[in-house]
C-alpha cells in the first residue's frame, strides 16, 4: 500500500467537502483542464475523493514477470484516501473491473474506482455498496480479450490525462482530475466559489415568501 503524506490526507479531506461542479468552476477560472463527463456512478452513494492509483487495460501482452490477475497490483497499492483510476479504451467490449476486484478494494478501504471503460458485475458492486463510476457496463470477461498493460502509469479519463498521485473527485455531476502540483491553488479557488454560492443560497432561503 502506498502511504500518503499528512499533506495529501489533508487535501483529500478538503476535497470531500467540495462538489465536482465547484471544482470544475475553479479549474475554468484558473484556465486548467480536468473536468470529465459521461462516466456515471454505477454503485455506492455519494461523492468520492482521493489520490489516484492508476491502471491501464487493453489488448497486448502483460508486463513481464509472474502472471497476476488483472487489477491485483492496483488494489495492493491502494487504501484509504485513494481512488483507483482505470483506462480501458481499446474499443474491445471487455470488463476492466469486476466483482472480486470490487470486494478486494472494499476490504482494503479504497475510496472507490473510476473507469473509462466497461464495468462488469455491477450488481455485486451495488450489493457491496462500493462506489464505482464507469463509462459503460458489460457482462463480457477480460479473459482472452484484454490484459493489464501496467499500473501506476499515465492513463486517460476522457480527454484528461491522469498521473499517479493526482487528485480525483467524482459525484453524479461528473469527474474532476487535479494535478498534484496544482492542488492547493484549485482547492483555495473552489472553496471560495463554494462559500460564495452557499451564501447566495442562504440569502435566497431567507427571502420572504411574498418576494418573487
Amino acid at each position: 500500500m502506498n502511504t500518503l503524506s499528512t499533506i495529501q490526507k489533508a487535501c483529500v479531506a478538503r476535497l470531500r467537502r467540495i462538489d465536482v461542479c465547484a471544482l470544475s468552476d475553479a479549474l475554468d477560472k484558473l484556465g486548467r483542464a480536468g473536468a470529465v463527463t459521461g462516466i456515471p456512478q454505477r454503485s455506492g452513494q455519494g461523492r468520492i475523493a482521493g489520490v489516484a492509483v492508476t491502471m491501464k487495460v487493453g489488448p497486448g501482452q502483460p508486463p513481464p514477470g509472474e502472471p497476476r490477475h488483472l487489477g491485483c497490483t492496483a488494489i495492493e497499492l491502494s487504501g484509504p484516501d485513494q481512488v483507483i483510476v482505470v483506462e480501458q479504451r481499446s474499443g474491445i467490449e471487455a470488463g476492466c473491473w469486476g466483482g472480486l476486484l470490487t470486494l478486494g478494494a472494499k476490504v482494503r478501504g479504497v475510496e472507490g474506482v473510476i473507469a473509462d471503460g466497461p464495468l462488469r458485475d455491477v450488481d455485486e458492486a451495488i450489493a457491496y455498496g462500493f462506489p464505482i463510476f464507469s463509462r459503460s457496463l458489460t457482462c463480457l470477461t477480460a479473459r482472452s480479450r484484454v490484459v493489464e498493460l501496467g499500473t501506476q502509469l499515465p492513463v486517460a479519463l476522457g480527454n484528461v490525462s491522469v498521473q499517479p498521485g493526482d487528485y480525483v473527485v467524482a459525484d453524479r455531476s461528473g469527474v474532476v482530475v487535479i494535478a498534484a502540483a496544482s492542488i492547493e491553488e484549485v482547492l483555495d479557488t473552489a472553496e471560495t466559489i463554494a462559500r460564495r454560492e452557499g451564501g447566495m443560497a442562504k440569502a435566497l432561503q431567507g427571502e420572504p415568501r411574498s418576494a418573487r
